[in-house]
C-alpha cells in the first residue's frame, strides 16, 4: 500500500473562534483577530486561574479589537478586572505585539518568558521581561505552569504543563489544525522534531495551542505531528533519489494536493527539511541545487 500524502490533513482556512470563551475551570480565552492562512482566527490568548489576578498567556500582535475584548472577557469569564502577570510561549510578533496595550490598559506587569538570543525581539514587549527557562514554575491562584523549553520554532520558546489539566499550552509548536512553520531565519527542524518527543514524553491530555481550536487527544495530536514529518522527509528524499533539484521542484513533487498560493510556504517547510539533511550530511547543495551525498 502506498504511502499517504500528508499525515495532518486539516487546516487553518475557514476556521472560525468566538472573541472569547471559557474553555475550563481554570482557562479562558480571548482571541487576537490576527486572521491568516497560517495563524487561522487569530491568535489565542489565554486567562488562567481562579483568583482575582490571573494570568494572562501571550498577548497577540496588537490588534485594538483585542485590546478591546480582553478586559470584557476578564470580567465575563473571570470576574475580575485585573491581570497578575503576564506569560509569554515566545517573541514573535503575533505573541507579544499587544503587550504595550496590556500596559496601558492595567499598569506595568511583570512579563516572563525565556530570552531571545541577543540581539532579537524581546524589546516589542515594552517592559523589561523576567527571564524563565526550562522547569520554570509559574503559579497562580488554582493553577500551576511548569515551563517546557521547545526550541525549533523560534530559539526562545516554551510551552507551559498546567498539571492541574494535564494540559499544555504549546504556543506554536503544535497548532489547533494545520502544521507548524520552521522560520528560514531562525527555525530549526532538528531542534524542533527534539521538541515534539520531548512533549510526547510529558503525561499530557489535552492542548491549547496558539492558532485555532483545543485539542483533546494530546498524545495522538502530537504523534502525529512527528508522523508527519518523517513523512515529509522521506518524500524529499525520494524526489532527490530521481537526481538533483532546486527546492521549488521538490515542492511540486510533494505538495501536489496544496493550492499554488501556499507553494511559498511549502518551500519553506521543505528548506527547513533539506537544512536539518545537511546537518546530518545526507544531503548537499550546490548553486540552489540539492542532491542526495
Amino acid at each position: 500500500m502506498p504511502e499517504p500524502q500528508r499525515v495532518v490533513t486539516d487546516t487553518m482556512l475557514g476556521l472560525k473562534l468566538p472573541d472569547y470563551a471559557r474553555l475550563s475551570p481554570l482557562v479562558a480565552t480571548v482571541l487576537g483577530h490576527n486572521p491568516g492562512p497560517f495563524t487561522g482566527p487569530g491568535t489565542n490568548t489565554y486567562i488562567i486561574g481562579t483568583g482575582r489576578r490571573p494570568l494572562l498567556l501571550d498577548t497577540g500582535i496588537g490588534v485594538a479589537k483585542w485590546a478591546e475584548n480582553l478586559p470584557l472577557g476578564l470580567r465575563e469569564l473571570a470576574g475580575t478586572d485585573a491581570l497578575g502577570r503576564v506569560v509569554l510561549t515566545h517573541a514573535h510578533q503575533d505573541h507579544i505585539g499587544g503587550m504595550k496595550d496590556v500596559t496601558r490598559i492595567f499598569g506595568r506587569l511583570e512579563v516572563m518568558k525565556k530570552p531571545w538570543p541577543k540581539p532579537g525581539p524581546d524589546d516589542a514587549a515594552g517592559v523589561p521581561v523576567t527571564a524563565i527557562d526550562h522547569g520554570a514554575v509559574v503559579a497562580t491562584e488554582g493553577a500551576t505552569l511548569s515551563a517546557v523549553f521547545t526550541p525549533g520554532h523560534a530559539p526562545d520558546h516554551l510551552c507551559y504543563y498546567l498539571s492541574e489539566e494535564k494540559a499544555l499550552f504549546t504556543g506554536d509548536v503544535i497548532l489547533g489544525a494545520g502544521t507548524t512553520v520552521i522560520p528560514d531565519e531562525t527555525g530549526d527542524l532538528g531542534q524542533y522534531m527534539d521538541s515534539l518527543r520531548r512533549l510526547l514524553a510529558l503525561d499530557v491530555e489535552k492542548i491549547y495551542p496558539a492558532h485555532g481550536p483545543v485539542i483533546h487527544n494530546a498524545r495522538q495530536k502530537i504523534g502525529e505531528y512527528i508522523a508527519h514529518r518523517e513523512l515529509r522527509e522521506r518524500q524529499i528524499t525520494g524526489a532527490l533519489s530521481n537526481g538533483p533539484l532546486e527546492v521549488m521542484a521538490i515542492v511540486k513533487r510533494i505538495y501536489t494536493d496544496v493550492p499554488e498560493f501556499l507553494h511559498p510556504a511549502a518551500a519553506q517547510s521543505v528548506r527547513s527539511h533539506l537544512r536539518k539533511l545537511l546537518n546530518e550530511g545526507r544531503v548537499e547543495e550546490h548553486e540552489k541545487v540539492w542532491s542526495l551525498k
